[in-house]
């Protein structure tokens, strides 16, 4: 059989490749390969586009969570509150600023932090909440900015909590008509090229409506310096090429509609397993919710042979993600063991990851369903 790709970024590009090369080939003709013109109008196009005051690109989804914490001041001694259900990264940037991780258990419907659980993880340490958007959806934000806004209302400017979100999956969903990277104080995203908005290579950005958090930001992301060599403080290389940002404006041109189609894919792969398997467990999306699908992630048994079996029919799939932070070697100094986060740990050992994208067929999609019900 023909092999289904998982994501299709070939039929995308050969749509929208004459304005590519047109942008590509202005960046050339000007030279102005770092911050050049198309990074300030890419970040007017996205704040735009979240609603947010700010935006500052950066170069990477990482870097975008790295330097959002470095701007807050957050480093040894503190802590902030995340998931263990994620991609090493969101983890990994607490650490290195040498901050500790202290994980909190998932919604087992929505995958995302559990509201519910994060008061009791607070602690005099805690600087920052880390929620991340997972697999296209928002986490319920009123929930948690209203659990900081009570915490903060006790404490002084110097250990107040900050909520940052890593909506390096979730760029283009809704949360209650609100825009991803617009529901809290940060709002962080990635640009990787599987991306539901995604570049030719590395590339993120970071949101706020916080003039002085967005003017730290930027400081952070140009080593530091707030005019050409003066350095007041540490900072990193985390600025974004023009050559991405000549891509993403590209891109942007077609990101509505895009947005538009991964939801209807993701809802009629939902309807096609709802008639016909009741043993695969499809993306729950809460009412005030729309999901970009940036993966459509289902719960299934036996999950090794399945994807043996849909291998061999043609049809990729992907594990995101198989092993929680708190089994993570990387981690293992925080002595969560296994059992630690049950349900993380049950979802871990049970999601696959479907073909996905915008541009997905209805009949490349009914045979993927077949396949999984066949194999099940």
């Amino acid at each position: 059989m023909s092999q289904i790709p998982f994501i299709d970024l070939n039929r995308q590009q050969q749509r929208i490749l004459p304005d590519i090369e047109r942008r590509m080939a202005a960046v050339l003709k000007h030279g102005q390969y770092i911050l050049g013109p198309e990074i300030a109008e890419l970040e007017k196009r996205l704040a735009s586009y979240t609603g947010s005051k700010h935006c500052i690109t950066v170069s990477s989804g990482t870097d975008a969570l790295l330097i959002s914490l470095m701007a807050l001041g957050i480093g040894k001694g503190d802590e902030v509150i995340t998931t263990p259900f994620t991609f090493i990264a969101t983890g990994e940037v607490i650490a290195l600023l040498g901050a500790t991780p202290v994980f909190v258990d998932i919604d087992p419907r929505t995958y995302n932090i559990d509201p519910s659980l994060i008061e009791a993880a607070i602690t005099p340490k805690t600087r920052a909440i880390m929620p991340v958007s997972l697999y296209g959806q928002c986490a319920d934000f009123d929930a948690i900015n209203a659990m900081v806004d009570s915490a903060n209302s006790s404490c002084d400017e110097s250990s107040r909590i900050y909520v940052i979100e890593d909506a390096c999956q979730s760029f283009g969903a809704t949360y209650k008509g609100r825009n991803s990277c617009a529901l809290s104080d940060i709002g962080c995203t990635s640009f990787f090229p599987s991306k539901p908005l995604g570049c030719y290579g590395d590339g993120g950005a970071c949101f706020t409506d916080d003039d002085a958090i967005a003017a730290k930001i930027r400081q952070v992301m140009n080593h530091g310096q707030d005019r050409r060599y003066h350095h007041p403080i540490i900072g990193v290389n985390g600025r974004c090429d023009t050559l991405q940002a000549a891509i993403l404006l590209a891109k942007m041109e077609i990101f509505p509609e895009e947005v538009e189609s991964r939801s209807s894919i993701g809802a009629a792969y939902s309807r096609a397993f709802a008639s016909g398997c009741e043993a695969v467990i499809t993306p729950f999306i809460a009412p005030e919710n729309t999901s970009v699908y940036a993966q459509y992630t289902i719960q299934v048994p036996n999950r090794d042979a399945m994807q043996q079996s849909l291998q061999a029919k043609g049809i990729p799939t992907a594990v995101h993600y198989p092993v929680p932070l708190n089994l993570q070697p990387a981690f293992a100094n925080l002595n969560k063991p296994a059992g630690s986060f049950p349900v993380s740990e049950a979802v871990a050992a049970r999601v696959m990851s479907l073909p996905m994208h915008p541009y997905l067929g209805v009949e490349d999609m009914e045979r993927i369903v077949a396949a999984v019900v066949e194999s099940l």
